[in-house]
């Protein structure tokens, strides 16, 4: 009896585990993949994400839309984003280049996202990000 109660408490302790961890892109298990309902969670709500991985994958930079944009992104995003979300209530533009110049691609307010930017001839090329109040197409 005192046995099957350790047993319980290790399975009970790694399902707490299990769904404390979030859920990432393994490239040995692809099954494993983030849906995007996983990955808007770890982005916030007001905030653009962008994924130095496709699928949402890797640690995100996260800017809240409302404190404007970035005309040079930090290093460790710079050239690197492969996916974004936009969480927040304005669009958000992602440039090729510093100073918002270059190839561009608009992710739309609200939940929009771009799960793999090489569709976009944007992956790993991400230096500037625009947010503001211009629908995306105008």
């Amino acid at each position: 009896m005192h046995a099957t109660r350790k047993i319980v408490s290790v399975l009970s302790l790694g399902a707490a585990l299990v769904l404390a961890v979030p859920i990432t892109a393994d490239a040995a298990n692809p099954a494993a993949a983030r849906t995007h309902a996983q990955a808007s969670v770890t982005c916030p709500q007001g905030f653009v994400c962008i994924y130095p991985n496709s699928d949402f994958g890797g640690q995100p930079y996260v800017k809240r839309a409302s404190d404007g944009s970035v005309s040079h992104l930090p290093d460790y995003i710079r050239s690197k984003g492969s996916s974004v979300i936009n969480n927040s209530s304005r669009t958000a533009r992602v440039y090729q280049s510093d100073n918002y110049s270059g190839r561009r691609v608009c992710v739309g307010r609200n939940g929009g996202s771009i799960q793999d930017l090489r569709s976009y001839q944007l992956n790993d090329t991400t230096h500037s990000l625009k947010n503001n109040d211009t629908a995306c197409g105008g």
